[in-house]
């Protein structure tokens, strides 16, 4: 093969996947022509943006994995101080960020990080609110840490998103013991958490008046949940979550829903030994979804806009260990069909819509890209 064809990517297929081949370059990437969008770079180097928040005056908030804030506003990049202490370790760090619904009037702002407060050594994940004001955070709140802490590096979850009633939703991975939290609701890990937005638990959860149970639990039995949407039809707050090899999911998040782990699943251990012979058990909630071999989904995002023609309704996940955007078309509940987007561009972290109904994607190692829709 000629030299200058080693910046092609040859594309494979997966499932039902149709893939072309895509060219790198710095600022744009060339999707394939039956593709309605091309990927602009819009924020650059950037080693691991993990989220994203749209501010009402056209900038943004970006979390960088490392323990950076920054704001991306008028082209420039700017650092934010006074942002919470971070836990370094492993997958933990400065993790989601997530806009009150009612911004506009309270100027709130959610974020996800690793903390080493709290009881014993290392961190656990923790949610705080702030506001913005400059170039710094006032008004800092630690709204939920849990506890205790572990020096485990791995699955910290913290994905953030609000429903239609204003309730806050986020979710803690089991961080590596699985066999300990997922399935004791007296322990915080593996959970989604519902709280309102200022931290108080809602009189409603299912395990208020439970002996000893963590009250602000919404549902249990998940391994490391990185992705957290609302329905924009339904209101219904769905999550995707890390199986281990194999065995990533797609679930509705249900009140007081048990979702199996590591009681049940599709995957097996990262050796190839068997995890549990079940995949199905009464009592335990069914993915809608789930992939073998595990895409490592990160981010999650609905397209509600009619900017990418019929693709409205779609849903994208992000892959981490293919690196790719993964867009599955969806018939209700029931994905028919999966398409990889941008091959190879790298572990794409998170993915979101905007304000202007565009896409967003956040993408390790290089930055933030913006899929243009062509004319």
């Amino acid at each position: 093969m000629d030299i200058r064809n080693s910046v092609l990517f040859i594309c494979f297929f997966v499932v039902t996947l149709n893939f072309s081949c895509a060219q790198k370059s710095k600022n744009q990437v060339n999707i394939p022509s039956e593709v309605p969008f091309s990927a602009m770079l819009f924020i650059d180097e950037l080693q691991i943006p993990w989220g994203m928040a749209f501010l009402p005056d056209g900038s943004m908030l970006v979390t960088e994995k490392s323990g950076e804030l920054i704001l991306f506003k008028n082209g420039k990049k700017i650092k934010i101080s006074n942002i919470p202490e971070v836990y370094q370790r492993g997958q933990g760090g400065l993790l989601d960020i997530e806009l009150h619904p009612d911004y506009q009037n309270n100027k709130w702002i959610y974020i996800s990080y690793s903390s080493s407060e709290g009881k014993g050594k290392g961190g656990h994940t923790a949610i705080m609110r702030a506001k913005l004001e400059g170039n710094s955070l006032t008004n800092n709140e630690l709204l939920y840490k849990a506890g205790p802490n572990t020096t485990k590096g791995q699955h910290f979850g913290s994905r953030i998103e609000f429903d239609n009633d204003g309730y806050l939703y986020f979710s803690i991975g089991e961080r590596g013991a699985r066999d300990v939290n997922p399935q004791d609701i007296t322990r915080d890990g593996g959970k989604i958490y519902r709280i309102h937005d200022d931290g108080r638990i809602p009189n409603n959860n299912p395990f208020v008046g439970s002996n000893d149970a963590k009250t602000a639990i919404y549902s249990y039995g998940h391994r490391n949940p990185q992705g957290l949407i609302k329905h924009p039809d339904t209101g219904a707050i769905w999550n995707h979550e890390h199986g281990p090899r194999g065995g990533d999911e797609i679930n509705i998040v249900k009140a007081g829903a048990n979702y199996g782990w590591p009681m049940v699943t599709y995957g097996i251990n990262y050796s190839g030994t068997s995890i549990t012979d079940k995949k199905k058990m009464d009592g335990m909630e069914q993915p809608i979804h789930y992939w073998t071999p595990s895409i490592a989904p990160s981010g999650m995002a609905f397209i509600t806009s009619d900017k990418y023609g019929d693709w409205k309704g779609s849903l994208l996940v992000g892959s981490l260990s293919f690196q790719y955007l993964e867009r599955l078309e969806m018939d209700g509940t029931k994905v028919i069909k999966r398409e990889k987007l941008m091959p190879n561009l790298g572990r794409v972290r998170d993915v979101k819509e905007g304000p202007d109904g565009l896409i967003y994607v956040a993408i390790e190692g290089r930055g933030i890209y913006k899929l243009v829709p062509k004319k």
